[in-house]
């Protein structure tokens, strides 16, 4: 399958391109920038992060993890205080809502290396030093027959300079 590179200077041009690739349904492609962009982000795709899914989980299982070992320790281990009922509530709002910020933090941060793509791994075999400095890429996957409409679409959008890799 036939991959295009394109290299672009500007952001705006960048972005530009990868919104005409996307209403043209090319949809596999890879963008690289020297910093994140907020546009170029949106561009490549506006839907938000799944990551908050796995803070709400982290957060639900924390809280109730938080009250359930109080009550379950209050029930097992009875001790009447000033007259309290042996599982009050009032009082374990705090480990409750600790557990809760711990759990979501923690399932935050592991949800973001396996989301987000930040466990190591080789770069990938199109990337170029230059990306890195001061040079916007976009690599496309695409069959034979669309090869020429979609340098096409790069080389209009600003694009100085693109290559094919079979």
């Amino acid at each position: 399958m036939p991959t295009l590179v394109s290299v672009y200077d500007l952001v705006s041009d960048t972005s530009n391109a990868v919104r005409s690739l996307k209403a043209r349904g090319f949809d596999d492609l890879t963008t690289y920038s020297p910093a994140p962009f907020p546009e170029l982000e949106e561009a490549e795709d506006p839907r938000p992060s799944n990551v908050r899914i796995f803070t709400l989980l982290g957060g639900l299982v924390g809280v109730v993890t938080g009250f359930g070992i109080q009550i379950w320790m209050s029930m097992d281990w009875p001790l009447k205080i000033a007259g309290k009922n042996y599982a009050a509530i009032p009082p374990m709002w705090i480990i409750g809502f600790e557990l809760t910020i711990l759990f979501g933090g923690v399932l935050t941060v592991l949800a973001l290396f396996a989301l987000g793509g930040l466990y190591p791994r080789p770069l990938d075999k199109h990337y170029s030093p230059r990306f890195s400095a001061e040079e916007f890429g976009v690599v496309v996957e695409c069959d034979e027959r669309d090869v020429a409409e979609v340098e096409a679409v790069m080389r209009g959008n600003g694009a100085k300079e693109v290559s094919l890799h079979a």
